[in-house]
C-alpha cells in the first residue's frame, strides 16, 4: 500500500508534537513495507526531496503570503499527490484538509484526516467552512483524545475514531541518571523539576515559574530545568529575574528529540502547566522516563493523568496549587517512587507498534470499500 501524509511542518526545523508524531507514524509505517511520502512545506537549507528513515520526504516552497501562499501550497501538494498516486492520503492536522479534499473529488483518493490539538482547539482564519469540509468528506477521521472528539463533532456531527500518540520505549532503557546529572551540574541532593516544550501563551510556563517562588521558600535544593524556545522565552527570563530565580531556574534551549530521553533520565518531577492540549507526546515520553507528571486539568489531560496514580492535575493559571503538588513529589519519596513504577508500566500502553496497528485497520477498510 502507498501512503501519502500530509502535515504543515517537519523535522528537523519543527520538533513540536504533531511534527514529531507525524515523522514516527511514517518511520514505523515504513517499517512495515509501507511506501509512504510525507509531504510538508520547505524549510530553507534543506532539498525538496529526501529520503529519510525509509520514507520519502516531499517538501513545498511557496510564497510567504496571505491567502495567496496557502493556496498555492494546497495545489502544488495536490500536484504531488497526483505524480505519487498513493492508495490513501492521509492528513495530520485538519488545516490540510484541503489538499485531502482535492484529492477525493479530482484524484479520486480517500483520505483520513487526524486532529492534531492546536487546529481543534484554537481559532484560525477560515477555520469553521475549511474544518467542516474536511471532516464531512472524509473517509475516516481520528482524533487523539475523547475531549478533542467531542470538540470536533460541534463541527462536524458524525464518528470520529480515537486513536492517541505513541512512545518509542527503547529510547528510555539504560540512560544514565548520573552522567546526565552531572552534565546539567545537579548536587547529590539537588531534586530536579523538567519542562520540555515550546515557549507560548498556551503552555503556561510561566504559571510553572511563578510556582518555583512558593518552591524555593519550601526547599532550597531544587531546580526547574526548561528545554525548548519559542516567543514568550524574552519575557519569560525577565520573570525570573523579577523573582529573584535565576539561580534556581535554567534556560537550556531548544534540543533534539532524540535527546529529551536523557535529559528526563536526570529529573524527579516532569511538569506541564498548559492552558490548552491535545495529546502531548511530552507526557508520554515523561512516562516511559518513569516520571511523576504534575499537568493541568484541561482538555485531553485527564485521560492520561490520573490523581495519585501516575501524577496529579491541577487547575490551569494556579501556580499555588502547582507548587504544592511538585512539592508533595519532591518531599514524599515513597509517593515518587510508587508513581514512577506506575508510569514505566502505563507507558506500555501506548507504544507506536500498537498505534500503527489500529491506523493500519483504518486505512485497510477505507482502501477495501472503495
Amino acid at each position: 500500500m502507498k501512503i501519502a501524509i500530509l502535515v504543515p511542518l517537519f523535522p528537523p526545523r519543527w520538533i513540536a508534537g504533531t511534527e514529531i508524531a507525524t515523522y514516527s507514524i511514517a518511520k514505523h509505517l515504513a517499517k512495515r513495507e509501507y511506501e509512504v511520502h510525507v509531504i510538508t512545506s520547505l524549510d530553507k537549507g534543506l532539498t525538496k526531496d529526501s529520503m529519510e528513515e525509509g520514507f520519502y520526504a516531499h517538501r513545498i516552497g511557496f510564497p510567504k503570503v496571505r491567502f495567496l501562499g496557502i493556496t498555492i501550497f494546497w495545489l502544488k501538494a495536490l500536484f504531488v499527490l497526483k505524480k505519487i498516486n498513493p492508495d490513501v492520503v492521509h492528513v495530520q492536522n485538519i488545516g490540510m484538509g484541503i489538499p485531502g479534499f482535492l484529492a477525493k473529488k479530482f484524484l479520486r483518493k480517500p483520505y483520513v484526516v487526524w486532529g492534531q490539538g492546536s487546529e481543534v482547539y484554537f481559532p484560525w482564519l477560515f477555520k469553521k467552512p475549511i474544518s467542516k469540509l474536511a471532516l464531512k468528506n472524509a473517509n475516516a477521521v481520528i482524533a487523539l483524545t475523547e475531549d478533542m472528539k467531542e470538540e470536533m463533532q460541534r463541527t462536524c456531527n458524525r464518528d470520529i475514531l480515537v486513536i492517541p500518540n505513541g512512545v518509542d520505549l527503547e529510547r528510555f532503557e539504560n540512560l544514565s541518571r548520573d552522567m546526565m546529572r552531572c552534565q546539567l551540574r545537579a548536587r547529590a541532593d539537588e531534586r530536579l523539576v523538567i519542562f520540555v516544550g515550546r515557549f507560548r501563551l498556551e503552555k503556561g510556563v510561566r504559571y510553572l515559574i511563578e510556582a518555583m517562588e512558593t518552591i524555593k521558600q519550601e526547599r532550597q535544593s531544587v531546580k526547574l530545568i526548561l528545554v525548548g524556545e519559542g516567543p514568550e522565552e524574552a519575557a519569560l527570563k525577565l520573570l525570573v529575574g523579577q523573582l529573584d530565580l535565576a539561580d534556581c531556574i535554567d534556560f537550556l534551549g531548544q534540543i533534539s528529540n532524540e535527546e529529551v530521553p536523557r535529559y528526563m533520565a536526570a529529573a524527579d518531577v516532569f511538569a506541564l502547566p498548559s492552558l490548552s492540549e491535545g495529546f502531548p507526546i511530552v507526557i508520554l515520553e515523561a512516562m516511559a522516563s518513569g516520571l511523576p507528571i504534575v499537568a493541568t486539568n484541561i482538555t485531553g489531560l485527564p485521560e492520561v493523568v490520573h490523581n495519585g496514580e501516575n501524577g496529579f492535575l491541577v487547575e490551569s493559571k494556579n501556580s499555588i496549587e502547582l507548587a504544592e503538588k511538585v512539592l508533595l513529589l519532591l518531599q514524599d519519596n515513597e509517593l515518587r517512587g510508587r508513581i514512577a513504577q506506575n508510569n514505566k508500566q502505563r507507558a506500555k500502553d501506548y507504544t507506536w507498534e500498537k498505534v500503527i496497528d489500529r491506523l493500519e485497520q483504518v486505512y485497510q477498510k477505507i482502501v477495501a470499500a472503495l
